[in-house]
């Protein structure tokens, strides 16, 4: 007697068992009370398509699940969140954390996760990526614990851990060594079929006995069996899933043809008659499955990237009790690590956290990070990063910044955003594809009826090569398997791809628009003259200029406080700032302004005196302080080219794109450093909604804009050009909108990541061609009987594997 199956899990009803739960109306058996459990809270949430479109059964439940979510309570813990959740956005209680999903075996099963957990109430998001098997979670606290969420995870038949690098570094070695054992069932199967489809070949009429025949036959039948239920299994899964769904995917027309073909040959060899094609059909599946290998490993290779990344982060770390009147040290894990420690860094070691260095000299290898090569210099003052490596002695870092506020959990988590949206040109490819694959499925029906009429014996033959040797998997793989590279290989050049779009659209750029500041120029303004206008002296123009600019962002307030340093500061009130003009404030009640010369005429109505105006024209960056009742002082300040700065420009006009300076200093100021840098299209003294107004106007034109701003005042015109490069400097990392991030500051790796994106879509083109080209060649031979089953396998792995190794190429451009 068969023993029935758990309709949840697969396992065998143990005797005696007596569970089940209704299903689409109809009474399914459970091997157990937990998978009753699942199945039923699948059913009450109404997410019973699951079980419609799964193809792959999830891992059994084998603990107590009461002592379990007993255990999931630790997860509530602040301390033990520490590693894994971050406060996300303004909302104070709202939290995201990075999990990774255990048992999600197929692409119903993130729909069924997704879903479940949106449904719970305080759960705001929830996103899975299928090549990482690494969710984002959102929910707000006050509503519901994370607890919770993992017990409502687990109900539907699934575990979920905080995200850590080894466990989904596990999970790609399975799905490695699944494929290669399919890889290899497949191989093994084809050279033995072969062997004993040869003499049939080269058998002539009559040199073959019939009873030979028939026994060569059943022995390549039962050597194709494991290659088609156990390596083919992934296609037909595939195109199942895809029916279920209403929908034509990639794996319709391959399962077909193999269907088809093993179909007819093991009625052939039943019946004794009529032709096999088992040799074609192991063939074939070893060809397709080798091609899908390369695909998967160059996918894990580029995902590989953020891996580096989030391996860059050690474990432990070396903290000093009482600095500096106590040198004791102790061992702590880097979670529990706070602001204002300090930490002892070891020449060889890992900087736990961003900080600065109080004490010690010696350089720092950030080429992950930055994509600089080079060791920078580290002592006392200069700032550090989480993960890079300290190179040449010991440090004493003072902890600025720890767990998801460091700089290195910012750059993991722009590119895990860029990796869950899909680019437009991948959109358009896969609608392409689909509607290639319904044409292809008709096309295939007519040529069988066609060569049914003409020669029977040729129409199940020619209609399986049709359908396998036009698969478009090629025309599918061939813009996101070159996106996926060329992200990569811009991320170790320095040059962060932060939205789907961003290559693509950085590729077609015409127009490249610079801010100044922090830009062409380094953004460390020095002071370097004061020029009191009206009877107060040197001292006392720095120290109320410092103080209305105390709480500023810009490079200016920055080098007053420089320059202020020790100067008591005078009270003030009602501080505010204009972006882009400058700051106001109250002193004694009365009006007070500091910023671009015109915005300060503005407080009180009076021009310069002709005196100062060789001061205000001297071609370095001047702002003025003043009041109500004219102007107090003017300050003059220096800043110095970026040295990649006239080499990126030169570059960029060789390509034959157009390269604008936009800022909002003075004309003085622009046109040196224009001139310097060799740019003819000069527009100075911009507000930032003049700097977006002129971006909108190079658009109305045509023209598609690459804007690159520091991102202090330049938020505007970023979102509004068509693609986006921020300097990628400390705190704006973490909250930049930009869709790419120069993360070295070094304007050399934006032109290689600009020729990087050029030359990727230039493999997109080529490979969108040589599939098209492929199909048309390839399409009419099938149809007129020219391509066997084999060929054609060999044919369609070909062009998907042509397309991959193109698309690596990329890995070397940066």
């Amino acid at each position: 007697m068969r023993q029935e199956k758990c309709y949840h899990c697969g396992l065998p009803v143990p005797v005696g068992v007596e569970l089940s739960v209704s299903i689409d109306g109809q009474v399914r058996a459970m091997c157990c009370i937990g998978c009753q459990a699942v199945a039923q809270a699948i059913i009450d949430n109404g997410l019973t398509d699951y079980y419609r479109n799964r193809d792959a059964l999830p891992d059994a439940p084998r603990e107590a699940v009461p002592a379990v979510l007993d255990g999931l309570k630790l997860y509530d813990h602040a301390d033990f969140q520490k590693s894994f959740v971050r406060v996300h956005g303004e909302n104070e209680g709202e939290r995201e954390a990075s999990l990774i999903i255990e048992g999600i075996t197929c692409a119903a099963c993130i729909w069924l996760n997704e879903q479940h957990v949106a449904k719970l109430p305080g759960v705001v998001g929830m996103e899975i990526n299928f090549a990482t098997r690494r969710a984002r979670v959102r929910w707000d606290e006050r509503k519901i614990k994370l607890s919770d969420i993992l017990a409502a995870i687990m109900a539907i038949g699934y575990r979920a851990y905080p995200y850590d690098t080894a466990k989904s570094e596990d999970l790609a070695r399975k799905e490695r060594r699944s494929a290669l054992w399919r890889l290899f069932v497949a191989g093994f199967g084809m050279m033995q079929v072969m062997m004993y489809a040869i003499p049939g070949y080269l058998a002539g009429d009559g040199d073959m006995t019939p009873d030979i025949e028939l026994l060569l036959r059943w022995a390549s039948m039962v050597l194709t069996v494991p290659v088609v239920m156990y390596s083919a299994a992934p296609f037909f899964r595939g195109a199942w899933r895809d029916i279920g769904r209403r929908r034509v995917g990639m794996d319709v027309p391959v399962a077909l043809g193999i269907g088809v073909a093993f179909a007819a040959s093991v009625w052939a060899t039943l019946s004794g008659s009529g032709e096999v094609y088992f040799d074609s059909v192991a063939m074939f599946v070893f060809f397709l499955l080798g091609g899908r290998f390369l695909e998967m490993t160059a996918r894990q290779r580029a995902v590989s990237v953020t891996e580096a990344l989030a391996r860059l982060m050690p474990a432990y770390a070396t903290r000093l009790l009482d600095y500096p009147q106590n040198r004791s040290l102790e061992q702590v894990m880097v979670a529990e690590l706070e602001p204002g420690d300090v930490v002892l860094v070891k020449a060889g070691e890992t900087i736990p956290a961003d900080g600065q260095v109080i004490e010690g000299t010696s350089c720092a290898d950030e080429s992950l990070l930055t994509g600089e090569s080079s060791p920078v210099s580290k002592g006392p003052g200069a700032a550090v990063t989480g993960g890079a490596v300290n190179m040449e002695s010991p440090l004493f870092i003072e902890v600025g910044q720890v767990g998801e506020a460091t700089r290195l959990s910012a750059i993991i988590r722009l590119m895990e955003r860029a990796a869950m949206e899909k680019p437009r040109i991948v959109e358009i490819a896969d609608r392409i594809a689909g509607i290639f694959i319904v044409s292809l499925l008709v096309l295939a029906l007519a040529v069988a009826a066609v060569w049914w009429s003409v020669d029977p014996t040729k129409a199940l033959w020619i209609t399986v090569s049709v359908l396998v040797v036009t698969c478009p998997c090629a025309l599918s793989l061939a813009t996101p398997i070159a996106l996926t590279v060329a992200s990569g290989a811009m991320a170790r050049a320095g040059l962060l791809a932060t939205r789907s779009h961003a290559i693509e659209t950085l590729a077609r750029a015409t127009h490249f628009v610079f801010d100044k500041t922090g830009t062409l120029t380094a953004g460390q303004l020095t002071l370097l003259a004061v020029l009191p206008l009206r009877g107060l002296g040197r001292e006392d123009c720095l120290s109320l200029a410092a103080a209305i600019e105390h709480t500023s962002e810009h490079s200016i307030g920055k080098a007053l406080r420089d320059a202020a340093a020790g100067f008591d500061f005078p009270p003030l009130g009602g501080v505010s700032n204009t972006p882009g003009s400058g700051m106001d404030a109250l002193l004694e009640g009365k009006p007070i302004r500091i910023g671009r010369p015109d915005y300060v005429a503005a407080l009180h109505g009076r021009p310069l005196p002709e005196s100062v105006r060789t001061f205000a024209e001297s071609g370095d960056t001047v702002i003025a302080l003043g009041d109500d009742a004219g102007w107090l002082a003017l300050f003059r300040f220096g800043d110095e080219i970026r040295p990649q700065a006239a080499t990126v420009v030169a570059a960029l006009r060789a390509d034959g794109r157009q390269v604008v300076l936009l800022t909002g200093d003075a004309p003085p100021v622009a046109f040196k450093v224009a001139q310097a840098l060799g740019i003819e299209t000069v527009e100075a003294g911009m507000s930032p909604q003049g700097k977006h107004d002129y971006v909108c106007r190079l658009q109305a034109d045509g023209a598609i804009v690459a804007m690159i701003g520091d991102g202090v005042n330049d938020a505007p015109v970023l979102a509004q050009a068509q693609v986006s490069v921020a300097m990628g400097g400390g705190s704006l990392l973490a909250r930049t909108q930009a869709d790419l991030i120069l993360l070295s500051e070094n304007l050399d790796h934006l032109c290689r990541g600009f020729f990087v994106a050029r030359r990727s879509l230039r493999v997109i083109r080529q490979n969108l061609a040589w599939a098209f080209v492929y199909n048309l060649i390839a399409l009419p031979l099938a149809m007129t009987g020219f391509v066997t089953p084999w060929m054609a396998g060999i044919g369609m792995s070909g062009s998907s594997l042509l397309v991959v190794l193109n698309s690596l190429r990329l890995q070397k451009a940066a």
